[in-house]
C-alpha cells in the first residue's frame, strides 16, 4: 500500500512573498532591542556607547568578507560587479575610505582609540559568536540564503536616521564628523536592498524557496538581536 503525498504548498504570490519578508524587519529587526531603545532616547552612558562602537566595529569588519563570500558564488560577471561595489563601499578604493574607516573615525569620535577596535582584545564572546555565525552562513549557504539575510538592509534606511537625530540631539560630546557612517548608509542601504530584494524575488520560484529566503532573514535579525544582548548584558554586569 502506497501513501500519497502531500502537496506541495502554492508559492506565494510576489506581493505575497515581498510582505513576509518586510514583515520579518518589523517585528524581529534589532531597532526593537532594549539596548538600541535606550539609544535612541539619551539613555545610555558614554561607557555603554563606547563598548556598543567597540564590539560593533567587529561586526562591522567582517561586512565585507561575508560579501567576498557571497561574490564567490554569483555566477554571472554582471552579478559579481553589483557585488563587489558592496566591498568597495566598506573597504574603500583607497586607503583612508569606506566604510570600515568610517566606523573607525566614529569610534576616534566618541573616544575609542582605533588601534583598541583594530586588535580586537575587547570583543566580547557572544559578539564573536554572532559574527562568525554570519560569515559561516553566507560561507555555507546557497546564493538565495545568503543574499537573503542582507536584507535587513530593508529597514536599515530608517534606522539611520533615528539615530543621527539620537545623537546629535542627546549625545553632543561626539564630534559630528563621526556619524559621516551613519550618513552614507542611509542612501547605500536604500539601494543595497533594492538589488537584493529583486535577487531574492527573482531566484525564489517555489514555496520552499520562499520560506528558506525568510528563514534567512530571520537568521540575520538573530545574529544582529544577539550581538546587542552580548553589549547589553556587559553593561549591566558592571552596574550590579
Amino acid at each position: 500500500m502506497t501513501t500519497a503525498l502531500a502537496p506541495l504548498a502554492e508559492p506565494w504570490s510576489p506581493a505575497e512573498f515581498e510582505a513576509q519578508l518586510r514583515a520579518v524587519g518589523e517585528e524581529r529587526y534589532h531597532d526593537r532591542h532594549a539596548f538600541n531603545l535606550r539609544m535612541h532616547s539619551g539613555d545610555l552612558s558614554q561607557a555603554e556607547l563606547r563598548r556598543w562602537i567597540a564590539n560593533r566595529f567587529h561586526y562591522q569588519r567582517h561586512i565585507p568578507v561575508k560579501d567576498a563570500l557571497i561574490t564567490a558564488k554569483l555566477d554571472s560577471p554582471g552579478l559579481r560587479r553589483m557585488w563587489l561595489r558592496r566591498i568597495q563601499d566598506h573597504d574603500g578604493q583607497e586607503e583612508g575610505e569606506g566604510g570600515i574607516e568610517r566606523w573607525l573615525r566614529l569610534g576616534e569620535a566618541a573616544g575609542v582609540d582605533r588601534e583598541t577596535m583594530l586588535c580586537a582584545d575587547t570583543v566580547l564572546p557572544g559578539v564573536r559568536l554572532a559574527v562568525d555565525g554570519y560569515v559561516n552562513f553566507c560561507r555555507l549557504r546557497p546564493p538565495l540564503e545568503a543574499v537573503a539575510a542582507s536584507l535587513t538592509e530593508l529597514s536599515a534606511p530608517d534606522l539611520m536616521r533615528t539615530r543621527i537625530e539620537a545623537f546629535e540631539r542627546h549625545y553632543p560630546w561626539i564630534e559630528s564628523r563621526g556619524l559621516a557612517y551613519f550618513r552614507t548608509r542611509v542612501s547605500q542601504g536604500r539601494r543595497d536592498s533594492a538589488e537584493a530584494l529583486g535577487l531574492v524575488m527573482g531566484w525564489a520560484r517555489t514555496r520552499q524557496d520562499q520560506e528558506r529566503a525568510v528563514a534567512a532573514l530571520r537568521f540575520k535579525c538573530d545574529v544582529l538581536w544577539s550581538l546587542l544582548d552580548a553589549v547589553d548584558r556587559a553593561g549591566r554586569g558592571e552596574q550590579t
